[in-house]
């Protein structure tokens, strides 16, 4: 038995309960990894309240690290004792340990500990696949990034850096606007008392930019809108605020390209994964890309890491310690 997060209803913080469940050992194409490190994600809201369903009950969390225990039949690419980590599959991260499909998981490399690694599974990767697969960035361009200080914020901050690419980013607070900025955030805009659109077109001349990368979402939309130029792109890539509506004459009045992009359709096949993987990961050992976690929680505080992220009281990563 180890312990897990379960919930047996959408809603607040509160559904979520600490509770003895069962592991079992691997079958075939498994393995059984036991957790260092737990991500904590906004996706994980999502599910917890019910936005994206889930048959319930059921557990939480998207991706961790930790060490293989035990293999399967058929498994030949891990090894017990490997250090690795994951970031799809089912949900119920949230656990001491569990049964994974042993083709999701991804060796950690030496020099990357469990600690960082549990910030660069979904977000890292989540900056890779945004930055250089839903629309890849080129040297020179100028790009308008929402919640530049979040978990993936900071990481895409050091990504556009490396890549020679002009970041303009929006953050609540100065105090956030600081922390993007020493992570390589070219221009900040503060949203709570300065005019995004306004700030965007002074700092491009009035051209506005190429691309808009917005996980905001109902609040931003018509900010994101109003900042991008004649046939540029918005990347929808969350909804923290709420569910975008988008009426098609608002994308007709500059031609604007609209893409909702979901990460299981970025990173299969497993191949691709791995070499999405390796480039992030040779970033970080090239200290172009630096995370560590923000913020930790023991894994029976879930419900008080939820409220924090919630709240807007988080800033970067943070993880959930087993």
């Amino acid at each position: 038995m180890v312990k897990a997060i379960r919930f047996n209803e959408t809603g607040g913080p509160e559904v979520l309960k600490l509770q003895d469940v069962e592991v079992g050992d691997p079958g075939p194409g498994e393995a059984r990894v036991r957790h260092s490190y737990i991500a904590l994600n906004f996706i994980d809201i999502y599910f917890r309240t019910g936005r994206y369903p889930l048959p319930l009950p059921n557990g939480l969390g998207s991706d961790a690290v930790g060490v293989v225990e035990a293999v399967g039949p058929g498994v030949t690419d891990i090894r017990v004792g490997e250090r690795v980590g994951y970031l799809i599959g089912p949900q119920g991260a949230y656990a001491q340990a569990r049964v994974m499909p042993a083709e999701v998981l991804i060796p950690l490399p030496e020099g990357i500990a469990d600690r960082t690694a549990a910030t660069l599974m979904m977000k890292g990767m989540t900056a890779q696949y945004l930055f250089r697969q839903v629309r890849p960035l080129q040297r020179g361009e100028t790009i308008l990034y929402h919640a530049a200080a979040g978990g993936v914020g900071l990481i895409a901050c050091q990504w556009a850096r490396a890549m020679g690419v002009t970041m303009i980013g929006t953050v609540s607070t100065d105090e956030k606007a600081a922390l993007a900025r020493a992570n390589g955030c070219t221009h900040t805009i503060v949203s709570s008392r300065e005019d995004i659109a306004e700030r965007v077109r002074e700092i491009t001349e009035g051209k506005g930019v190429p691309v808009v990368y917005d996980s905001i979402g109902k609040d931003t939309l018509e900010a994101s809108l109003a900042c991008l130029q004649p046939r540029g792109t918005l990347v929808s890539n969350g909804t923290s605020s709420g569910p975008v509506v988008i009426d098609t004459r608002q994308l007709a009045a500059k031609s604007i390209w609209l893409t909702r992009p979901a990460m299981v359709h970025y990173i299969q096949p497993r191949a691709h994964m791995l070499e999405m993987a390796s480039e992030l990961f040779g970033h970080v050992l090239a200290g172009r890309i630096t995370s560590e976690p923000q913020q930790a929680f023991a894994l029976a505080d879930a419900a008080e890491a939820h409220r924090a992220l919630e709240g807007r009281k988080t800033t970067g990563s943070t993880v959930l310690v087993p």
